[in-house]
């Protein structure tokens, strides 16, 4: 059977790519999704705790709704953050696509609440008081969707779909089909073909990989985007309110003085959660927190941004290597005192059960990061923790945890146009996967911008 247009992956980026493309009758769509359907997902990681299990194909960032299912669901709705969309896209153009995007969100179960609309002078003097203390402070808006909500959301998503479009899942598209010089399909790793007019590839970030091997053999011009290295800092919720009971997620940016590099929090989660994930043979950290339930800690990420430069293209395989060694001497993610790694020595358990942070991921083992993170990384990292010591007394106590390592995988950049097309025609790359977004609002404007550039040409 021959379809209209194959979208490849059920993340954010391919849903809305779908939804997007339903609103033409008669187009025939096929989604293919190398994991499994949200309900299995949501069971294996009930039944086996797979969050703490190597797995070759991780429910935890595949599957229906992607890496963002099990996420805590910050919808970022400002265009400075969470993707590059900015650079195809006018600033005007942009804020209406999220606009757009967002009452989708709310119309399938997103909360109303957006922080950040209030307080405005309070925000100022936060930002006043960073740059006073060399940080650049992003006052963002969000909408909280919350972990324990995700899945209902991404349910509702999949209900306006189903039986307007195919969606096979545990199907792994192993390479693109041309026809000529034009996209016109895609092959699995079991052989078979599905046919299209039209191909949306949004793999994911688990999927950034296969994407770049598939740019590779094609002839695609790639554009090196930067790896994200670095730690998730825990400490007490206390330590960072007066800015989080304002602004939900800050956004805090530095650029080091011995390297002048850039380091930026992410992924702030008040009263959250630090938890550890796989894929890939790979144990990473990373935090959440839920709508209906609260820890006594804050924690987010401290990550350093790197773009090599020739010879050297690999950073995925750069990012992997830092995390795999946390693996070989921790046996999975290593947690370890502030205060012990600036006195040159291990965290052991005795050391982690004496501070004042309770860690909130039990499983980590007590160890040296110094032993892990290049010299740069943590020079870097130690650097910011210091000026947000001065920007939020506590943060640089000796009893704060930092966890390693997180990483965040992007895919190479391509040439795409301004409606995110390929050097290929009727081969668009959408999402985290493509390099073009790094969060759930950009990824699913992503979609959008994809599909009605589609639907132009269908009509």
């Amino acid at each position: 059977m021959k379809y209209d247009v194959i979208i490849v992956g059920a993340g954010p980026s391919g849903i809305f790519a779908a939804l997007e493309l339903i609103k033409k009758n008669r187009i025939k769509i096929l989604l293919l999704e190398k994991g499994r359907g949200l309900k299995e997902r949501i069971e294996l990681i009930q039944k086996s705790e797979v969050r703490s299990q190597k797995s070759e194909v991780s429910p935890t960032i595949s599957g229906w709704g992607g890496a963002g299912a099990f996420s805590d669901g910050k919808l970022n709705l400002s265009g400075e953050v969470g993707g590059f969309l900015n650079n195809y896209l006018s600033e005007n153009d942009l804020a209406d696509l999220i606009d757009y995007v967002d009452k989708c969100y709310v119309q399938h179960g997103a909360p109303k609440k957006i922080y950040g609309d209030d307080n405005t002078i309070e925000i100022e003097k936060l930002k006043s008081k960073a740059s006073q203390n060399n940080l650049k402070l992003i006052p963002t808006r969000i909408r909280h969707i919350g972990t324990d909500r995700c899945p209902e959301v991404l349910q509702k998503l999949k209900n306006s779909l189903e039986g307007r479009i195919d969606i096979q899942f545990n199907k792994r598209v192993e390479s693109i089909i041309l026809d000529g010089s034009k996209a016109n399909g895609v092959r699995t790793d079991d052989g078979e073909e599905f046919l299209s007019d039209f191909v949306v590839l949004s793999p994911g970030r688990g999927g950034a990989e296969w994407l770049e091997r598939e740019y590779r053999r094609l002839g695609l011009t790639p554009l090196t985007n930067p790896v994200d290295i670095g730690v998730r800092v825990e400490l007490p919720a206390s330590t960072l309110s007066f800015v989080t009971d304002i602004i939900y997620e800050p956004k805090l940016i530095y650029y080091s003085k011995q390297f002048d590099d850039q380091i930026r929090t992410f992924c702030v989660n008040p009263y959250g959660e630090v938890f550890q994930e796989s894929a890939e043979e790979i144990f990473t950290v990373n935090g959440h927190s839920y709508t209906n339930k609260r820890s006594e800690n804050t924690n987010f990420a401290l990550l350093v941004s790197t773009l090599f430069t020739k010879p050297f293209n690999e950073p995925i395989s750069y990012g992997k290597y830092i995390a795999r060694l946390a693996n070989f001497l921790g046996e999975g993610v290593i947690v370890q005192r502030l205060g012990d790694l600036i006195k040159g020595r291990r965290s052991t358990p005795e050391r982690i059960e004496k501070g004042i942070t309770v860690p909130t991921l039990k499983t980590a083992t007590p160890g040296d990061l110094s032993f892990v993170l290049p010299y740069r990384f943590l020079a870097n990292i130690l650097e910011m923790l210091e000026s947000m010591d001065r920007f939020a007394p506590g943060v640089c106590s000796e009893h704060t945890l930092l966890y390693g390592i997180e990483v965040k995988f992007y895919s190479l950049k391509l040439k795409l146009t301004r409606s995110l097309e390929t050097e290929i025609p009727n081969l668009f790359a959408i999402g985290d996967g493509a390099g073009v977004s790094r969060g759930l609002i950009q990824a699913s404007v992503s979609g959008i911008i994809a599909a009605r550039e589609i639907l132009k040409r269908l009509n």
